[in-house]
């Protein structure tokens, strides 16, 4: 999958109400979602943690201070650098969240929560789970899940990228 195509899917499953722009609301929502999942409260320091840099993205991303991001917006944005500086900040830290026993790996149950909850279809979490289980152990390694999205932002080869964001999110926009 080209990089192009591949950011399309991942605005896509930002763009939650489907109408062309990523608001702040739908952007934040994804920390609120996490955190009402896993059951936490607003002051416990991973949600703040969540939240904040959430928040740094949000800036980043909204380059023209809007309060929307549109597809070309979030397309010029988004990157390798963007993404090593920006997002995997926020992706671990969703993911401490979903770490429920702190052990720096998700089971399914804690994977499918928060997949579910940042937006991916259901369907397609169990799948993504498998590829990056590599060693069958039932487990998905904190590094590996990040490295793995990075690579499916940069349009790289990533079987969890494709798995995680369906096609049918991409003809939506």
């Amino acid at each position: 999958m080209n990089e192009t195509a591949a950011k399309r899917l991942v605005f896509a499953m930002l763009d939650a109400d489907g109408d062309g722009v990523v608001s702040k609301d739908e952007y934040a929502a994804r920390a609120e979602r996490v955190t009402a999942a896993t059951g936490r409260t607003l002051d416990d320091p991973l949600v703040v943690i969540a939240r904040t840099a959430g928040e740094r993205a949000w800036a980043a991303m909204d380059a023209n201070g809007d309060g929307k991001v549109t597809f070309d917006e979030y397309a010029a944005w988004a990157g390798a650098e963007a993404f090593d500086t920006i997002c995997e900040p926020v992706l671990g830290a969703l993911f401490d969240l979903a770490d429920t026993d702190k052990d720096g790996a998700l089971v399914l149950s804690e994977f499918t929560m928060l997949r579910t909850a940042l937006g991916n279809p259901a369907g397609n979490v169990a799948t993504a789970f498998e590829a990056l289980d590599a060693d069958g152990d039932g487990r998905v390694d904190r590094a590996d899940y990040l490295a793995s999205i990075r690579a499916h932002v940069i349009g790289e080869s990533s079987p969890v990228g494709e798995a995680l964001y369906s096609r049918e999110e991409v003809l939506r926009t």
